[in-house]
């Protein structure tokens, strides 16, 4: 009885692995309470509207704080269910310090550290600022989010090669910048580190404009680093986007053909000539 209701919750708790209309609905239930506290932490920022209002975003918080921790504790004695936390001690501990429980914990501590001590009005603003972490608490209910997750999972490596090589071009940029332009604007590129403001923003083709060559050599190197920029800075694009391939591909299931003289189910026509009657 007591395991048969835990997997339950489990399920309840984690829609990916239940597909009942409770599951469903309790599913489109969270996700519409995640983006409500979304919408209101950027409401509560207009002064006006949160003076106006301020009980009802108050009550709203609580209610979604309340619903938040018992979602919370339902996962945590839920959670044995799975192999990798069926310790009924150190697999609870082992979850509470997984990724996605920390985001959980810290999407509603901000409410109970509020409650118990007094802060400083900046520090409270940051702490209520930090609700803005129920965002990514639709992994745990958008297939669609989890796909994301699982692009950028299986291109780490790749990503993190391409940063490399980013953060190299930054630094290679910003010497032979400063190089360049030191002597006729010493005021301007001051120094390397005073220099990888102009790397960045002429790297991303942003540009403010703040910090411009006007040596021969310097607009030459310009040139040179922005059109390399602009070529390197693709390299991610192209990585996600074929991650993002990969990982539709797996997820989409063939179209089954039906033999019409047996039923016999078979997901490619070729299949159809192994199949005997």
């Amino acid at each position: 009885m007591y395991d048969n209701a835990r997997k339950q919750v489990y399920v309840l708790m984690h829609p990916i692995a239940g597909n009942t209309r409770l599951d469903k609905l309790l599913n489109i239930f969270l996700v519409t309470l995640i983006l409500l506290n979304v919408i209101a932490v950027i409401l509560e920022t207009e002064p006006g509207l949160y003076q106006s209002y301020k009980l009802l975003f108050d009550r709203f918080d609580v209610f979604s704080v309340t619903v938040f921790s018992i979602e919370y504790l339902l996962r945590l004695w839920s959670i044995t269910v799975e192999k990798k936390y069926s310790h009924w001690f150190w697999g609870r501990v082992k979850y509470i310090f997984s990724p996605g429980a920390i985001i959980d914990l810290l999407a509603i501590l901000p409410f109970f550290l509020h409650a118990l001590f007094i802060f400083d009005l900046r520090v409270l603003r940051i702490l209520r600022l930090l609700r803005f972490l129920r965002i990514f608490r639709l992994t745990n209910y958008m297939s669609s989010a989890r796909v994301v997750g699982n692009v950028f999972k299986s291109k780490a490596q790749e990503l993190l090669i391409s940063l490399i090589l980013t953060i190299g071009l930054i630094i290679i940029a910003s010497c032979t910048m400063y190089f360049a332009e030191h002597q006729a604007q010493p005021k301007v590129f001051t120094s390397i580190p005073a220099t990888l403001w102009w790397s960045l923003v002429t790297l991303t083709t942003v540009g403010y404009g703040d910090m411009i060559p006007i040596t021969p050599l310097g607009k030459f190197f310009t040139a040179i680093i922005a059109l390399t920029g602009v070529a390197l800075l693709a390299l991610p694009a192209g990585i996600i986007t074929a991650g993002f391939l990969e990982e539709i591909r797996k997820t989409k299931k063939p179209r089954m053909n039906k033999c019409p003289n047996c039923g016999f189910e078979f997901d490619h026509p070729d299949h159809e000539n192994d199949h005997h009657h």
